[in-house]
């Protein structure tokens, strides 16, 4: 087994945590994160705990199978707990954890900035619609001659 210098140790962990690099485990929880539902249940549970039922009524379109699947996968990661409470029927909540309310600050601001900024965004689609998406192509065109 050959004996690895400190310099090959720590590029090597720089390596390992590059989310740029697809097989990097960033990567893999950026994409996790980044999911729509993700966003939107670690929005959802940021004003406190709420119930299964609660969830999928705030959350417009999710199907129940998606919103199992997604508490599931953050319960899974550290980011909520969720707590069964013996009662007929059974109370099933749900809450952020530290590491979740840390990531909910962000999302929630994401959030926040969409909600803000969509007039904007809409306005820019129109125009590149109708007369940003033709010009683009023939000036990239032209450039190549």
């Amino acid at each position: 087994m050959a004996t690895r210098t400190a310099a090959q140790r720590r590029e090597q962990a720089r390596i390992e945590y590059d989310a740029f690099v697809k097989s990097c485990p960033t990567n893999q929880l950026l994409d996790r994160i980044s999911d729509k539902w993700v966003s939107l249940v670690v929005a959802a549970l940021a004003s406190g705990p709420m119930r299964y039922s609660d969830l999928g009524r705030k959350i417009a379109g999710v199907s129940p199978k998606m919103l199992t699947q997604t508490l599931r996968s953050l319960e899974r990661d550290g980011l909520l707990s969720r707590t069964v409470t013996p009662s007929v029927p059974v109370r099933v909540d749900y809450e952020l954890t530290a590491l979740g309310d840390n990531l909910a600050r962000l999302l929630t601001a994401v959030k926040d900035w969409a909600e803000t900024h969509f007039d904007e965004v809409r306005e820019a689609r129109e125009r590149y619609d109708t007369e940003g998406a033709d010009t683009g192509a023939a000036e990239v065109g032209a450039g190549q001659r």
